[in-house]
């Protein structure tokens, strides 16, 4: 079975570049073996072996059919012939210089609204 894979720009080295691959497999765990098959390298950037054996790392995140595998079953969702897997990095980030201001400095740059659009 076919399936479509989207891949994110960071992992595009192992794929040639490609935004979109196609793979198989009756399960995410599958799919990722099959990936790794043809795009060497890539399952060590989504799978890492945690205590109750491989896991999706911390900082990715993989859906098949606009649903998270966290909840429906991790790397033992199961696929169809129709499933679309998107393949994106987690994103986090904020300013560690504002938190160790505290509240009140957030309060005041909250209160200071949008900054302006340039002209």
């Amino acid at each position: 079975m076919a399936i479509e894979v989207r891949i994110p720009t960071i992992l595009r080295t192992y794929t040639g570049g490609e935004r979109a691959v196609e793979s198989s497999g009756s399960s995410v765990a599958e799919l990722i073996d099959a990936l790794e098959s043809s795009h060497p390298g890539i399952k060590e950037r989504l799978v890492e072996d945690g205590a109750d054996g491989p896991a999706v790392r911390r900082f990715v995140n993989i859906y098949v059919d606009d649903e998270d595998i966290r909840f429906t079953g991790s790397l033992a969702t199961e696929l169809s012939d129709s499933s679309t897997v998107v393949i994106l990095p987690a994103v986090a980030g904020g300013s560690a210089d504002l938190a160790a201001q505290g509240p009140a400095r957030s309060a005041d740059l909250a209160a200071q609204g949008p900054a302006p659009l340039p002209a």
